[in-house]
C-alpha cells in the first residue's frame, strides 16, 4: 500500500504548478493533503477511482486538509472533537479495517513562539486522540507535524534553537509522542539520512537546500515491521513543501 501526504500551501496555487502531473504518476492509494487553504466549491478537482474528503478552517484562505483515497473507509472523522481545536480544519481520519489513518497539520508556534502554548496544549490532546484510536486498531499519521525533531533535520540547528519548529518544547513533545509507541518511518530506515521536506521561500533556500524535515509518516509500534519503503520526493516542486510517502504491507 502507498500513501503520499504533501502540505501544498494552496492546493488552487499548487494545481497550477504540477500537482496533477504528480498525482497520477505516483498513483498513491491514499493520498493526503495540508494548507489546503480552500472552502467547499471553490475548486473542483477530478480524481476517478479516489473518494475525497476535505476539512475545511473556518478562517478562509487558512489551514485545511483533504483525503483522497481508492478504498472507501469504513468511517470518517474530523477535528478532535475538542471544541478549542476543531475550527482550522487541521485533521481527518480515516478508519479502514486493519488501521487508521490520520493526517494532520500541526499548528505553527509563529514567530517568537507566540502560539507555543496552544501548540502544547494541542501536542498532548493530539496524543492522547492517538492513543485512543491505537487502542483498536494500529494508526498511521501522516502530516506536516511543523517539528524538526533533532538537529539532523534541518540545515541550520544553531541559530533556530529558539525558533518555531525547533523550540525544545516543540521537539520534546515530538519525543514523547514516538516514545509513547509511534515509530517516524523515515528514520526508521535512514537513520542518518539528510534530506528535507520545507524550506523557506526567502534567501534562495531551497537553492541552497537549507530546509528542515518537518513532514512525517509515524506508524504505530506494533507495525513497524510492515514499512517497506519512506521517501520525501525532493524533485517534486509546487509548494514549500515536498511530498513523503510511505509504502507498508497492509
Amino acid at each position: 500500500m502507498k500513501m503520499v501526504s504533501w502540505n501544498v500551501n494552496g492546493i488552487r496555487a499548487c494545481m497550477g504548478k504540477g500537482f496533477m502531473d504528480f498525482f497520477q504518476e505516483i498513483d498513491a492509494d491514499i493520498f493526503c493533503l495540508q494548507e489546503t487553504k480552500m472552502q467547499p466549491g471553490q475548486l473542483e478537482i477530478e480524481t476517478p477511482g479516489y473518494f475525497q474528503y476535505m476539512n475545511s478552517a473556518e478562517k478562509k484562505g487558512y489551514s485545511g486538509t483533504m483525503v483522497f483515497t481508492k478504498k472507501e473507509p469504513i468511517h470518517v472523522t474530523y477535528g478532535l472533537g475538542i471544541e478549542e481545536h476543531d475550527h482550522e480544519g487541521r485533521v481527518i481520519t480515516c478508519e479502514y479495517e486493519d488501521f487508521y489513518l490520520v493526517t494532520v497539520y500541526t499548528p505553527n508556534s509563529k514567530d517568537g513562539l507566540l502560539r507555543l502554548d496552544y501548540r502544547m496544549v494541542w501536542e498532548d490532546d493530539f496524543k492522547t486522540y492517538l492513543h485512543k484510536l491505537n487502542e483498536s486498531k494500529p494508526v498511521i499519521v501522516c502530516g506536516d507535524m511543523n517539528v524538526a525533531k533533532e538537529e539532523i533535520d534541518l540545515k541550520n540547528p544553531k541559530t533556530n534553537r529558539k525558533n518555531a519548529g525547533f523550540s525544545d518544547e516543540e521537539r520534546e513533545k515530538m519525543r514523547i509522542l514516538q516514545n509513547s509507541g509511534f515509530v517516524d518511518s523515515y528514520r526508521y530506515l535512514y537513520p542518518d539520512k539528510v534530506e528535507y521536506s520545507w524550506w523557506s521561500y526567502r534567501f534562495k533556500a531551497r537553492e541552497k537546500n537549507a530546509g528542515w524535515r518537518i513532514d512525517y509518516f509515524l506508524v504505530s509500534e506494533e507495525s513497524k515491521d510492515k514499512i517497506k519503503e519512506a521517501k520525501i520526493h525532493t524533485d517534486v516542486f509546487g509548494s514549500d513543501h515536498c511530498p513523503v510517502s510511505l509504502e507498508i504491507d497492509f
